[in-house]
């Protein structure tokens, strides 16, 4: 039998009360203290809440905080607008800095027997020689010449075009091309292959390359003419002693044409003197001279006379940008004082640069880098790049 809660009509189903207002609670409390059938009912003390303070005439704005959604349009419109870096355009933004190996000595030794675990970078001596490799192989927009002349033979003119034109050929990208323009009969390719090595070839010489000028329409048609030491290329002087001085102006001229559409870097043989037929074209389609000189008082004034002669012949340009190479030909005595000639041209020229004795250089035969002393290397690699210097 259901069980009939005594306070509610058993017709009527109980109602959940709902939960009075503190006015409800305190209406109904004012009820029962005005009624006379009820005894004295509890007083009810209400915990009132603390006064709020009065709300300001204009309350300050509070910015919404955007929703999750709205944060993540915001930083995919940021994006999508923010340039985006790639491997193409940024590769250094991809890949860590690796520092250059060092070659030789004592670091390169800790460098090996670590297995690259310890590197300590590459020595001042190093850094200084990867410098000179890059000036010598910056990437030339162009062809440019430079002339070697001196005014007295046998000072290592003829030597330092064979050698610095080698040094191109080893660092640069592409390779050089040095051509024996010297009216006495120039030996340049033989210094640059032996003696022995040019007499097996065929004769091909400069008079033969203008006979058949016209017909050269390609590189693959000028090498028939040239000789080859390695990537030195070369264009062979006339040995006919009738002919030696017949070169002109306006043949080298045309040689140096036809050369420019094949070779970015090119060097002159020019002989002894400056007043030769083929000098005028020579100086004329010239970007930088190399003076050559020798550790005498004798071969100082020359080199000095002729930077003199060029400056008052219309080539100050020239003079003023030579570069001076003093070669150490013959191991000079103490009584000579070089730190005087050095001196005496180093302040008419844009370097001067001393190659120290060397017996590879010195006996007139093959020149070649592998039998040179790493310090007339080295000086040979100053001279490259301060040619190329001269072109940029």
């Amino acid at each position: 039998m259901p069980v009939v809660n005594p306070r509610t009509s058993p017709t009527e189903p109980a109602v959940p009360k709902r939960r009075s207002s503190w006015a409800e609670a305190a209406e109904a409390a004012d009820e029962r203290n005005s009624s006379p059938d009820t005894g004295p009912a509890p007083v009810i003390r209400p915990v009132l809440a603390a006064p709020l303070p009065p709300a300001p005439e204009t309350a300050p704005a509070v910015p919404a905080q955007p929703g999750r959604s709205t944060r993540t349009a915001t930083r995919a419109a940021a994006l999508a607008t923010a340039p985006v870096p790639d491997f193409i355009s940024s590769p250094g933004l991809f890949v860590r800095e690796q520092k250059p190996k060092p070659v030789g000595g004592f670091r390169g030794a800790v460098y090996q027997m670590t297995g690259g675990g310890i590197n300590l970078g590459p020595s001042a001596r190093q850094r200084e020689e990867d410098e000179l490799a890059r000036r010598i192989s910056r990437q030339l927009q162009g062809s440019y010449n430079t002339a070697v002349l001196s005014l007295k033979g046998g000072i290592g003119k003829t030597s330092t075009t064979v050698g610095v034109g080698l040094t191109l050929a080893e660092f640069r990208g592409d390779p050089p091309c040095a051509i024996d323009a010297n009216p006495d009969s120039g030996d340049l390719v033989e210094r640059a292959l032996g003696e022995g090595l040019y007499q097996q070839q065929s004769p091909r010489t400069i008079t033969d390359l203008l006979k058949n000028i016209e017909s050269v329409d390609s590189l693959t048609a000028l090498a028939r003419y040239m000789h080859h030491a390695g990537r030195l290329h070369l264009i062979a002087g006339e040995q006919d002693p009738e002919v030696s001085d017949s070169l002109t102006a306006e043949e080298y001229l045309r040689i140096r044409k036809l050369v420019s559409g094949y070779y970015s870097v090119a060097l002159t043989d020019c002989g002894t003197g400056v007043t030769h037929n083929a000098m005028s074209g020579i100086l004329q389609s010239a970007d930088n001279l190399i003076i050559a000189a020798g550790y005498a008082v004798s071969g100082a004034k020359r080199a000095r006379s002729t930077l003199h002669w060029l400056a008052s012949h219309g080539y100050e340009e020239l003079a003023r940008n030579a570069v001076v190479v003093i070669t150490d030909k013959d191991e000079v005595s103490s009584r000579v004082d070089k730190d005087a000639i050095e001196d005496h041209l180093s302040g008419i020229c844009r370097q001067l640069i001393a190659v120290p004795h060397d017996r590879g250089v010195a006996d007139g035969d093959l020149v070649t880098l592998d039998v040179l002393r790493p310090e007339t290397r080295r000086a040979y690699r100053e001279i490259a790049a301060a040619i190329v210097d001269g072109y940029v």
